[in-house]
């Protein structure tokens, strides 16, 4: 691992994270001003190839900075209570965080990319209304960037942890 490479994933991660989150955001609006009318539970529409563009590059953006903190930061898994129990500060949080970034990934990726799904139909079509999903998967977005900068700093914390015990040991 580079020695301040940090410097730069993290802005990065935010970015991306926070790109994907605006996006997401512009989905929404850009799929509002599609012709909409309700009947009852159900809500029928024309897609928005506009929404379609905006959600798939928000969800593309949510991926690629996942995929690149988790790369990038590496792997710190805790297998047993005893272990959670004897491990630092650092080490604790760095496999909390990792385990909400997943979950807030799955949430985010699920709500946005079931939208843009919807909005890439070429036929108008009806089903049962989903309010401001495209709106709450851009805001989650901003929650998993933050989630994956603490993961990232976290776990280059606990390398340099057991780097710095190695040395005491050797």
């Amino acid at each position: 691992m580079a020695k301040n490479i940090g410097i730069l994933v993290c802005p990065l991660i935010m970015v991306m994270d926070i790109v994907a989150g605006v996006l997401g955001i512009k989905a929404e609006i850009a799929q509002k001003k599609v012709e909409h009318y309700r009947a009852w539970i159900f809500e029928c529409g024309d897609p928005s190839y506009q929404a379609f563009k905006l959600g798939l590059a928000a969800t593309v953006l949510l991926s690629v900075a996942h995929v690149i903190a988790n790369l990038l930061g590496g792997c710190i898994c805790i297998t047993s209570k005893e272990e959670l129990d004897q491990a630092s500060p650092n080490k604790q949080l760095a496999a909390a965080s990792l385990i909400l970034s997943w979950i807030l990934l799955a949430v985010a990726f699920t709500m946005v990319i079931s939208e843009t799904l919807a909005n890439s139909k070429s036929r108008r079509d009806c089903r049962l209304a989903q309010h401001h999903l495209l709106f709450i998967g851009g805001a989650i977005c901003f929650i998993h960037g933050l989630i994956l900068v603490t993961y990232y700093v976290s776990t280059v914390a606990v390398f340099r942890e057991k780097k710095k015990l190695n040395e005491h040991e050797g």
